[in-house]
């Protein structure tokens, strides 16, 4: 059975943003999209850096330092210059409202991973 652990509060990841997260000492970027909510590791697999602190568009996120795109369902690099997938992790939401909270898995998946919906 899959394990789960409070990340943080929904209201702290901007809508069509991405906000850095620790989950068991794991570096995880969670992004907020019209599309739901995703949890992918937060260090780019072509430049050692947070992709929580680059450009979030739809469901793409993209590296700040060389503009590598990855798939925030898959984690598959969508552009050069990275050609290494980045491992994704379920999420789910608790709560509501104000008090709604992003659970991330403690482990990734291999799947293609389905958003939480609003």
């Amino acid at each position: 059975m899959t394990e789960f652990v409070v990340a943080c509060r929904l209201a702290d990841v901007p809508l069509n943003g991405a906000a850095h997260v620790d989950v068991n000492g794991t570096p995880i970027a969670v992004a907020h999209t019209a599309e739901g909510v995703f949890a992918i590791r937060d260090v780019c697999s072509h430049a050692d850096v947070r992709l929580s602190e680059g450009e979030v568009d739809g469901c793409a996120i993209e590296c700040w330092l060389h503009g590598s795109q990855f798939d925030l369902r898959t984690g598959s690099p969508m552009t050069l210059p990275a050609i290494v997938a980045v491992p994704v992790y379920e999420v789910r939401l608790s709560g509501e409202g104000d008090d709604t909270f992003v659970e991330v898995a403690t482990t990734p998946t291999d799947l293609t991973v389905q958003p939480q919906t609003l």
